[in-house]
């Protein structure tokens, strides 16, 4: 049996502001559970619903060290789903009304997620072989797990994973700020590791320090090898190829089930799909002012409003 423990800022149905919650969130359920226990590790937001809060039950608290602070981490628990997840609460950092904020906010609450989230690891009863990092708010995971954790006999075997889901998004701020967030010394800060172009880069010390590097299909684990799609960390992802994988991110076959699915007026499934789908499609055209055709072609996108996109 591998035990796999996923540390990402969000899963759904938790707390959501795009695809990372929903590969966080579901793909642990589908693991063969004769095979591997994977758990989840997120922070306890203010802005979780509070019928999941209700379903939290405490385990420990603690104090961790950030640099010359010293912070309070409350660790939780619950079960979703068949799936075990835990939130790391700190009132001082996760307060808000939507996860994420002003960047010179976001690096700090991140730089204790990462050391908060390992720290709290041996009070949860479960030892992961392997800890699942994602974006760049885990980013400093790999690193804290190379560089003081593995000192102690709890840590000295875990492997770290660091998948990108958007390379767009680094958590690139100033060196004298991540130095005293994180409490990393200042060998860690050179153009081989956490420095880039004179700042200092959450992903960046991730895909360093990782084991292995995964992405969400192979075509953009090529990709971000490129100048173009690299977003100047393709010398990095070039240099580490031999441990860069791209998988294609799934779905969640219960939450995206058209025969099931309430959020559609008309539900259908492989063998109704002919009768039933299209009048979906004249519910839409009828909602959005368009000509109501059975026959009319329609593309849709679901993502961001984003240049990116």
């Amino acid at each position: 049996m591998k035990n796999i423990l996923f540390i990402a800022s969000e899963a759904a149905p938790f707390i959501k502001t795009g695809g990372l919650a929903d590969v966080v969130g579901s793909l642990p359920k589908y693991f063969d559970k004769t095979k591997y226990d994977v758990r989840v590790m997120i922070p306890k937001y203010r802005c979780i619903p509070e019928k999941y809060k209700d379903m939290m039950k405490y385990i420990a608290n603690f104090y961790v060290d950030l640099a010359w602070r010293s912070q309070y981490v409350g660790l939780f628990e619950m079960e979703y789903e068949g799936v075990h997840f835990y939130f790391i609460d700190n009132e001082f950092y996760f307060d808000g009304y939507k996860p994420y904020g002003y960047i010179h906010q976001d690096i700090e609450k991140f730089g204790f997620f990462c050391k908060a989230s390992l720290s709290a690891i041996p009070l949860t009863g479960f030892k992961p072989d392997i800890v699942h990092c994602h974006d760049w708010q885990t980013g400093i995971i790999p690193v804290y797990l190379k560089e003081r954790f593995h000192e102690g006999e709890f840590y000295r075997d875990m492997k770290s994973i660091m998948t990108i889901h958007n390379l767009k998004f680094q958590g690139i701020y100033d060196m004298k700020t991540i130095k005293d967030v994180t409490g990393l010394p200042d060998s860690y800060f050179t153009p081989d590791k956490l420095e880039a172009y004179k700042d200092a880069n959450f992903l960046k010390g991730g895909i360093v320090y990782a084991d292995k590097i995964t992405t969400v299909s192979r075509s953009y684990a090529e990709e971000i090898k490129t100048p173009f799609y690299g977003e100047k960390l393709d010398g990095l992802m070039r240099a580490r190829s031999n441990d860069l994988w791209g998988i294609v991110n799934g779905i969640d076959y219960d939450e995206y089930n058209p025969e099931t699915d309430a959020r559609i007026p008309h539900n259908y499934n492989q063998i109704t799909f002919r009768k039933e789908k299209y009048k979906n499609k004249m519910d839409l055209q009828q909602e959005l002012g368009l000509e109501v055709n059975p026959k009319k072609f329609m593309v849709g996108i679901v993502s961001r409003l984003t240049d990116q996109k």
